[in-house]
């Protein structure tokens, strides 16, 4: 048992644990200032598009200029674009930066807080910071998928439930009841901003139950969570949801539009499937697959076996336990392993048949080293093989990681410049989009009065017979002023074709090229009408 328990049940820090803490957010901060502007797809496509519509209502002026992306829930990204467009560039990715950092505090204290052994502070710092480091999320920092963002709320309440476990099994129901709601809370706030954080809401919930106790504390702690998880949803998507149903007749407009059925789209779900399983063999082995070929499970370039390690030895204890084997010297507390088995087990279970794409799991990622740890920490070995065991897998788990650092742009403000020639009569103008290529971070950059119609993307089709379609034809043939084409440089062979199904034409000898300050080569053409 480590001499320092009296320091482990509290969550008062050390002068040098606060410097650690404190120099490694401020380091992270850095690197993510110096990587500059993110120039990733998703980035050019909607998180710089939506919040501005949000903020300029422009869910009736435009259509889907950010595919289906036109009808996420804004709220996320609407921190960093007021930050960016009020304040220097720099100091927005800075504060992007922090959050993305500041993952570093719950991951310490869920190590503090868990481990048994004489240098638990040590250790602890040792974990959080192969938890900051693996191959994913290396590469996501400085960019805005905002997967590293949540992840900060998911292990603070996960962290809560393990540094208050024994008040929560045994203690006051009330002082129980508040600690489960607040992390409740934090979870479904989370879900409430990125809909693919779901999973971690139902290993939340399993790791409400792992906690133990009595039934009352059981029953104390799971409505606490429940109702502290519904109201941070509903704060934070209820509004949201409630304005699509009302707009599309779906919530979570166009997806699982084969439930809703919104007469707007097509009676289909819309979602990112290609990742999930096709077989019973290949869900099973998927952790192992993913660890040896990035492409199984995602689009981004990444290699990391920690979670496929985690997923074998978590498989390998929970066989030991059942057959009744336990270590009698623990290097992790028992109580805490139930709880991160249980959090990590069924959120994985829940995403491998829900999405199955690497990054929405990156929460376990970053936790997966400490999950390592508590498996090894448990296993029925001599104190010293158990020690040996965790540093061989820890550092093979570092030699077999490996990021990408993805495209950024240099800083500089303001933060989106676009090349756009003057629009001579923009309050009778009307600007179309086609193609696949992200434009969505060019709309903002044109006269408000102008609207902007994507008539042709992942999303929709001139010819693909929806409502949607249909109202955007309607405006198109109805408009009697200008009409330009933006496309990218590189796809106007697709532009020729979709501005034919609307009966027009694309003026070649007055199309104009024009770039932005982050990246790509773009079209701006003027349109004629081939029919009256």
């Amino acid at each position: 048992m480590s001499s320092n328990k009296t320091d482990l049940q509290t969550s008062r820090l050390a002068p040098q644990e606060v410097a650690f803490l404190g120099l490694s957010i401020l380091a992270w901060t850095a690197y993510v200032v110096w990587l500059g502007k993110d120039t990733s797809w998703d980035f050019r496509n909607y998180h710089w598009y939506i919040p501005y519509a949000l903020l300029n209502n422009r869910l009736g002026v435009d259509m889907l200029v950010a595919h289906q992306a036109s009808y996420y829930n804004p709220l996320m990204d609407v921190p960093f674009y007021w930050l960016a467009i009020h304040t220097p560039s720099w100091f927005a990715i800075g504060v992007l930066g922090l959050f993305q950092a500041a993952n570093i505090v719950p991951l310490y204290f869920l190590a503090r807080h868990s481990l048994r052994i004489e240098q638990a502070k040590l250790g602890a710092a040792a974990l959080s910071f192969f938890g900051m480091t693996g191959g994913l999320t290396l590469s996501l920092y400085g960019t805005h998928y905002y997967d590293n963002v949540m992840s900060l709320f998911v292990l603070t309440s996960l962290a809560i439930l393990v540094i208050k476990r024994d008040a929560l099994a045994q203690g006051p129901l009330k002082s129980a009841a508040l600690w489960c709601a607040l992390a409740g809370f934090l979870t479904g706030s989370t879900v409430g901003l990125k809909l693919p954080e779901a999973p971690f809401a139902l290993g939340f919930a399993a790791a409400l139950v792992a906690v133990g106790g009595r039934p009352k504390h059981q029953a104390t702690r799971l409505i606490a969570g429940g109702l502290g998880g519904l109201v941070g949803f509903a704060l934070f998507a209820g509004y949201w949801m409630w304005k699509m149903d009302v707009l599309t007749g779906n919530p979570l407009f166009p997806y699982f539009n084969e439930v809703f059925r919104s007469p707007l789209a097509l009676a289909s779900p819309y979602r990112d499937m290609r990742f999930l399983p096709t077989s019973t063999w290949i869900a099973v082995a998927f952790p192992i697959l993913f660890s040896i070929d990035w492409r199984t499970a995602d689009d981004l370039p990444y290699m990391d076996i920690r979670v496929g390690l985690a997923y074998l030895l978590v498989i390998a204890v929970l066989i030991v336990w059942l057959a009744g084997k336990r270590s009698k010297d623990p290097l992790l507390a028992p109580a805490a392993a139930r709880i991160l088995f249980a959090f990590a087990g069924v959120s994985y279970f829940f995403w491998l048949h829900v999405f199955a794409i690497y990054r929405y799991i990156l929460t376990l990622e970053m936790l997966a080293p400490l999950v390592i740890v508590a498996a090894v920490a448990l296993l029925p070995l001599s104190r010293r093989v158990r020690l040996i065991g965790i540093g061989v897998l820890l550092f093979l788990a570092m030699l077999f990681t490996r990021s990408a650092v993805l495209e950024h742009a240099p800083l500089g403000d303001p933060y989106i410049t676009v090349d756009l020639p003057k629009i001579p009569d923009p309050q009778h103008t009307m600007v179309v989009m086609t193609g696949d290529a992200p434009l969505g971070f060019i709309a903002p950059e044109l006269p408000p009065q102008v609207p902007v119609l994507r008539i042709d993307g992942w999303m929709v089709q001139p010819e693909d017979g929806t409502r949607m379609t249909r109202q955007m034809k309607a405006r198109v043939y109805g408009h009697k002023g200008p009409l330009f084409l933006i496309a990218d440089a590189y796809d106007m062979g697709r532009a020729s074709a979709a501005v034919l199904d609307y009966g027009l034409a694309i003026d070649w000898l007055k199309c104009r090229m024009f770039s932005t300050n982050l990246t790509g080569a773009y079209q701006w053409c003027p349109l004629v009408r081939r029919n009256p």
